[in-house]
């Protein structure tokens, strides 16, 4: 319930309208946004990097409507290539390919990924693309795929949450494709997903070693310790944790402070309504965070 809740607030247009244009906005989602535009946001992945932290930089955005939009998203992420380039920050990309036009050609969707993978494998970086609801699995593991095959600089994200994800690991570990693994963050139906979190979480540990006994350069994206704690038994170099921007940072100091590698998933821009709700749904604990702080003076 609580989790349908948040996510079913992401879906409000109106109030999605209201709180982007409100001034109470940044103190809501400081914690979580590290900024509006690529200038604020640079100077966060620089002190991160300074801190030891691996960056991977997301352009909040999702469902563009025509091909202007699409072009417009991967014009920022073009940007944003050329800023970590510039700035020599030990830095990726995330990208929703429905931010790249999916929905509306996905060949106009291909020829923009594939425009940011060329540009991303020419500066040493790599593109890890973000999983969406379950109805574009397929369509995104078939582009990432692709990539793979062309540039091999690519990170695929599965979500344990999902029925399917054992068999996609299995065959995206043959192709020595990386992964990132997550828990899932949309609501779906219970024919498709597991509805019960000891299922989810099950099934997560399970998935987890698989990826860390035959993945290639995989992700374990988790904020629960509960869920990280097998992969500390694997050596540091084998792999990477992934955690949000603002979440758990007692957690990402300490697994850094054991020598482990830890990327920081770093949201930025003005279209952040979506992802800022579908982080509440995640975590009640964020919803205390949040309620904690407001009133702070």
């Amino acid at each position: 319930m609580f989790r349908a809740f948040f996510i079913s607030l992401s879906r409000r247009k109106a109030l999605r309208r209201w709180m982007e244009s409100s001034p109470l906005a940044e103190r809501l989602t400081r914690r979580f946004i590290a900024g509006n535009t690529l200038a604020e946001v640079l100077p966060v992945c620089s002190r991160l990097n300074q801190q030891g932290y691996l960056v991977t930089l997301d352009h909040l955005g999702e469902s563009v409507t025509n091909a202007a939009e699409a072009a417009q998203s991967r014009d920022q992420y073009l940007a944003a290539l050329a800023e970590i380039e510039k700035l020599a920050l030990t830095a990726s990309i995330s990208v929703k390919l429905t931010q790249l036009g999916l929905d509306i050609d996905p060949d106009l969707c291909f020829q923009n990924a594939r425009l940011l993978v060329e540009r991303a494998q020419r500066m040493g970086s790599h593109v890890e693309f973000d999983m969406e609801s379950s109805q574009y699995v397929d369509p995104t593991l078939a582009v990432v795929t692709r990539l793979h095959e062309e540039f091999g600089c690519v990170r695929a994200v599965l979500q344990a949450y999902l029925f399917r994800t054992a068999g996609d690991l299995h065959r995206l570990n043959q192709l020595r494709l990386p992964v990132r693994l997550c828990k899932g963050a949309y609501l779906e139906p219970s024919s498709l997903a597991f509805s019960e979190k000891s299922a989810v979480d099950t099934n997560y540990l399970s998935l987890s070693q698989l990826l860390l006994t035959e993945g290639h350069s995989p992700a374990i994206a988790s904020h629960d310790e509960r869920m990280i704690t097998p992969a500390l038994a694997f050596p540091p170099a084998q792999f990477e944790f992934q955690m949000l921007y603002g979440v758990r940072r007692d957690l990402q100091r300490r697994l850094l402070a054991q020598g482990f590698r830890v990327r920081l998933y770093v949201p930025y821009g003005e279209a952040w309504f979506p992802y800022f709700m579908r982080r509440l749904a995640e975590r009640p604990a964020n919803v205390f965070f949040l309620a904690r702080n407001f009133f702070r003076p």
